[in-house]
């Protein structure tokens, strides 16, 4: 099953990609090049940094009981080279590892998150090099400090392969590809180095070949958005299965009624979760309510793994924004982990810039 479904999708974006340059020839100008005739220049870049802290202030176990300080930094790029050709890059700069007792900007470790070349066409956009596969939305379509919290345990990220983002017209978008976990010299990160990842390590994806597929189909209609996705990540080094996953978002704004509220949700189910004999399945439901420039969201999360038991977020967030580039947030949450009780607060100050 896992060869056909390879096969498959290797064909397909075989066969896209070259259509994809046919059809970029006969443009007279590409996507990339009507950005750099639009801003005056061919670079373009935009990046964020955020610094916040987040405490669990009263637990069940007292161990919980940490404090951790951070900033997050991210910035992208993009270099157009013309005829519909990029080149494009993105870094981070975190902390590389959990936390696991107070701390204040610890482990520091800058990497790339995204490196590879973009190809315009008419019918689409593809990708190759280190990647970010499309599956699910929740971390970026939820509104709030936690409002991704749980949901980020299944994102696909820092992946070599190649992905396409077809253009279906009013049927939508079709995002898929092929991929494998980044084993390469940028899996590791300066500064405070979290390591080379190799495919001994394990884990569903870890397989150094291009025998994972992800692909997810997403329209928009008016003020209310979908989308569907399914994956597949061979069993690494050491696993026990293969996993199959299949996710489900749909999301609604009020605001042209008059009404600004966003709400939306997201369910996802894993059958042999990370490689594991585990099944997994992640609800998130959300919803953000505008008064004046203040933006008030609540949400709710939970995640079921059969061996690990079933985690429960609630939370209530605030978001202001000082300027037009810089944003403050803050939120309260109840996190019940198989039993085990946290109550976290949660501060930030987000700044955006680009050029």
């Amino acid at each position: 099953m896992t060869n056909k479904l390879t096969v498959a999708l290797v064909s397909g974006v075989s066969m896209l990609a070259f259509a994809g340059a046919v059809a970029a020839q006969d443009k007279d100008l590409s996507q990339a090049d009507a950005r750099a005739e639009e801003t005056g220049a061919r670079f373009t870049w935009e990046g964020s940094l955020e610094i916040g802290s987040e405490a669990v202030f009263e637990s069940t176990v007292p161990g919980n009981e940490i404090r951790d300080t951070y900033a997050i930094g991210e910035v992208a790029g993009e270099l157009a080279l013309g005829g519909g050709v990029a080149i494009f890059t993105g870094l981070t700069w975190e902390s590389v590892t959990p936390p696991v007792a107070d701390r204040s900007f610890e482990d520091m470790g800058l990497y790339f998150h995204e490196l590879g070349v973009k190809f315009d066409a008419a019918n689409g956009t593809f990708f190759l090099g280190k990647v970010h596969p499309v599956f699910g939305s929740a971390w970026d379509s939820t509104a709030g400090f936690f409002g991704g919290s749980l949901a980020e345990d299944y994102e696909l990220t820092e992946k070599i392969g190649a992905l396409a983002d077809v253009d279906l017209g009013a049927a939508g978008t079709l995002s898929f590809g092929i991929f494998y976990d980044d084993d390469t010299v940028l899996s590791e990160s300066a500064g405070f180095n979290r390591g080379r990842n190799t495919t001994a390590a394990g884990g569903a994806g870890n397989t150094g070949e291009f025998n994972n597929a992800a692909i997810q189909w997403s329209n928009q209609w008016d003020a209310t958005y979908a989308h569907i996705g399914v994956r597949h990540l061979s069993a690494g080094a050491g696993d026990v299965s293969d996993e199959t996953g299949i996710v489900a978002g749909i999301g609604h704004s009020f605001t042209p009624t008059g009404l600004p509220l966003d709400l939306f949700a997201e369910v996802a189910s894993l059958d042999g979760y990370g490689g594991s004999a585990d099944d997994a399945t992640y609800v998130t439901l959300n919803a953000a309510y505008a008064i004046g420039k203040t933006t008030i969201s609540g949400t709710y999360a939970r995640r079921d793994i059969s061996s690990a038991g079933v985690t429960d977020l609630a939370s209530i967030a605030v978001e202001y924004p000082l300027t037009d580039n810089l944003l403050m947030g803050g939120a309260l949450a109840h996190v019940d982990d198989n039993g085990v009780k946290d109550k976290v607060v949660g501060l930030n100050l987000v700044y955006s810039f680009g050029g």
